[in-house]
């Protein structure tokens, strides 16, 4: 594998084109402050060719020149189409203006989309995406993607976790505008502390990500990228209530002090505090909680730099376990309770050198420094963790002859404290990370695109480790596009955060050796095509990607009385295939239907007295989704649906204290298995100048996992276990909010 990584390398850099590029930003200007605002998904060809580009999430856009044609075209819908004369301009700044035929402008984006130009197979979930849901945090923002997955840790904590390519959210690299921000002990509620209304795109990437982020990427690579300070929403406030009792308020505010400088703060608050037993087990459906957030950023701009820096703070207090549960009854057994309080606080910053005169060089660095202590008890057991963490990454770009060969060379370091405690087990690590980094990239006309990089790092407690990575686009046509990838990953573990649930549980922890690092490679490929048929248009996509462990930390429950952890004996892969077709059969009328296929293994001491090869469990076999979306003209009333099937999924055998049997579930001595099922969400919105209202439902067919909580009568007692959820544990659920906006 490393002389095929090197091999393709060398076969790349060896590869010369003399073609030159334009590259520039498409931007709309506000009526009434005059401000520009980028465009997404703008349309850029050359006129009478099918060289084609378009603008992503920043209204940047990148296209080759052509010997046939001198005049660029720029369209996008609701606009007036512009068609410029190039002739020695590299860099372009285009202002589309409204269409006047047209009594009322409409920007309608896709929702979802496909970046066209990256190699790395990337969907990019807009806000148009995320305002189909209530998307109250990140863990709620992906109810109408195929890719991922998101779902209840355990029946009483209230963490919740994400799965994509059949592997857990740990595995994926998940940066906060690039900077890894959900890592560590983070991971248990991390994606409950990035509000839905904080974001302004999500991009998701497959397979391995780029070497410029680090080495921590196994599956897959998700970036949120947040509303920044020069947004043209001044004002943005939202309101939220649901059936259970929940309530959240956030206010986003931003200030432009002239061309160059502006600020922005983004505030949340929400919080739960009523007792819902709805299955009658005597355990709390879902823990109480307060939570308070926060960001101000500042954020600076001229021809030359760019600069952003600003501190990040949060606290949450949950309360869960047995209705009766107090704070006062804590370490007794009154009652059983489940209790957290974390703080996160955090600063950052971004600064980067721009060349005018030549756009494609740039010199980035990014400081981030964070700190992250959590307090939690689980009935009579404490845990207790706290991270330390400083990243830095220096990145430098530029060019060799052409823009079509491109690199990125850098150096970055991490650094993290960890100290964690559980009852009378101790861990405290302290990992230094410096390393390097180099990225070719070859772009012959947007037909074909390689991506060959490599990164080492100096672990000081792992050693030496190489981590290279390959990404490949060929586009067979303008409408076929096909990708391939393989790459290395190395992750250390965090088992007590990333197990988290399974702490709910009369379970005896065990480690039976020192643990070593995650050591994975990942290989794939994807098709997309996109058609249209008169009047409909749409894209199909299919995907498969696997990966391979040559160590992975196994949590063993197979025994009910322990949670045992050890390093891989034997093999572990996971292997994903999807499809997704998604169609637009009317105007404003939008449907995707996804099958996805997974096939996850990893090997398990001591079932039958012999290491044996075991479905992982939590995972389904299958899932389907269906999503369905119209809007009326000018989107005045916009109606979502989401189905999702979630199929059998494998559960450790929990002998005689198991009170699944009569439930649908078959139990053998080595395994039980979860019941497929259902899944209905729902919302209608209604749209004004600058309110929108919107009420919407999830899990409307009311389906609940009938015991989610194993010896709930009995919590201090051998084989209690509140971490065995594996479908909804609150039913059916009614919301509704308010959405106001003060356009600049």
């Amino acid at each position: 594998m490393i002389r095929f990584l090197t091999g393709a390398f060398l076969c790349f850099v060896s590869l010369s084109l003399s073609a030159q590029r334009i590259t520039g930003t498409v931007n709309e200007q506000d009526a009434g402050t005059k401000q520009l605002k980028p465009i997404t998904g703008a349309n850029v060809y050359w006129a009478g060719s099918t060289h084609a580009s378009s603008t992503d999430t920043s209204g940047r856009f990148s296209i080759p020149r052509v010997t046939q044609t001198n005049l660029l075209v720029v369209s996008f819908v609701g606009f007036r189409n512009d068609t410029i004369r190039i002739g020695q301009e590299s860099e372009l700044q285009i202002v589309l203006h409204g269409d006047q035929t047209l009594q009322e402008v409409v920007v309608r984006g896709n929702a979802n989309a496909i970046d066209r130009l990256s190699p790395h197979q990337t969907e990019i979930i807009t806000t148009r995406a995320l305002a189909k849901a209530a998307c109250c945090n990140l863990s709620e923002s992906f109810e109408t993607n195929a890719s991922v997955s998101v779902s209840y840790s355990d029946a009483v904590t209230g963490s919740k976790q994400i799965q994509m390519l059949g592997l857990s959210g740990n595995y994926i690299q998940t940066n906060v505008e690039n900077i890894p921000g959900l890592r560590g002990l983070a991971s248990t509620f991390g994606l409950n502390f990035i509000p839905g209304t904080w974001i302004q795109s999500i991009d998701i990437g497959k397979g391995a990500g780029s070497v410029v982020n680090g080495y921590e990427s196994m599956t897959g690579q998700i970036n949120v990228e947040l509303q920044k300070p020069d947004t043209h929403e001044k004002l943005y406030f939202n309101t939220y209530v649901n059936s259970f009792g929940r309530g959240e308020v956030n206010l986003n505010l931003a200030h432009q002090f002239n061309e160059k400088w502006s600020t922005g703060l983004l505030t949340h608050g929400s919080t739960l505090q009523n007792r819902i037993d709805k299955n009658k087990d005597g355990f709390l459906d879902l823990p109480l909680y307060t939570q308070f957030n926060g960001i101000n950023r500042w954020k600076y701009q001229s021809s030359k730099m760019m600069a952003q820096f600003g501190v990040k703070a949060l606290y949450e207090d949950r309360l869960g376990g047995q209705k009766d549960f107090r704070k006062e009854m804590k370490g007794t057994t009154e009652a059983y309770g489940f209790g957290a309080k974390v703080g996160r606080y955090e600063f950052f910053s971004k600064i980067a050198r721009l060349f005018p005169d030549k756009p494609y060089k740039g010199l980035g660095l990014v400081v981030n420094a964070s700190l992250y202590d959590s307090k939690s008890y689980f009935g009579l057991n404490n845990y207790d963790g706290r991270q330390e963490s400083v990243y830095g990454n220096l990145i430098y770009q530029s060019i060799i002859g052409s823009t079509n060969h491109s690199y990125k060379v850098g150096a970055s370091y991490l650094y993290d404290h960890y100290n964690e405690h559980y009852r009378d087990l101790y861990m405290i690590r302290k990992e230094s990370v410096p390393g390097a980094f180099v990225e070719y990239t070859y772009n012959r006309l947007d037909k074909f695109v390689a991506v060959a990089g490599g990164r080492v790092d100096f672990h000081n407690l792992y050693g030496t480790q190489w981590t290279p990575r390959l990404h490949l686009k060929y586009s067979i046509t303008d409408q076929t596009t096909l990708r391939a990838s393989a790459g290395r990953g190395f992750r250390v573990a965090n088992p007590f955060a990333e197990n988290y649930g399974n702490l709910v549980s009369s379970r005896r922890v065990m480690f039976t050796e020192n643990i070593r690092p995650e050591v994975s490679w990942n290989y794939g490929a994807s098709l997309t095509q996109e058609f249209k048929w008169g009047e409909m248009s749409g894209s199909f996509i299919a995907d498969y990607y696997r990966t391979d462990f040559e160590n992975q930390l196994i949590a063993d429950m197979e025994d009910p009385r322990f949670m045992r952890f050890y390093n891989l004996r034997g093999k572990a892969f996971a292997n994903s295939f999807q499809a997704e077709v998604n169609l637009e059969p009317i105007k404003r009328f939008d449907l995707k239907l996804a099958y996805r296929l997974f096939d996850v293994k990893q090997t398990i001491d001591g079932i039958a007295d012999a290491n044996t090869l075991q479905p992982r469990m939590m995972v389904s076999r299958d899932r389907v989704l269906f999503n369905a979306g119209y809007a009326l003209p000018y989107d005045k009333w916009k109606f979502d649906v989401t189905v999702q099937w979630n199929g059998k999924k494998r559960m450790p055998y929990m002998g005689e204290v198991s009170e699944h049997a009569g439930h649908g579930m078959a139990t053998d001595m080595a395994s039980t298995m979860a019941p497929s099922f259902y899944n209905v969400n729902a919302q209608i919105t209604r749209t004004f100048p600058k309110w929108d209202l919107y009420v919407g439902g999830e899990n409307l067919t009311n389906f609940t996992q009938k015991n989610p909580i194993m010896g709930a009568t009995h919590p201090f007692h051998q084989g209690f276990d509140g971490g065995m959820a594996w479908g909804p544990v609150t039913g059916r659920m009614i919301y509704a909010g308010m959405r106001y906006k003060i356009i600049r």
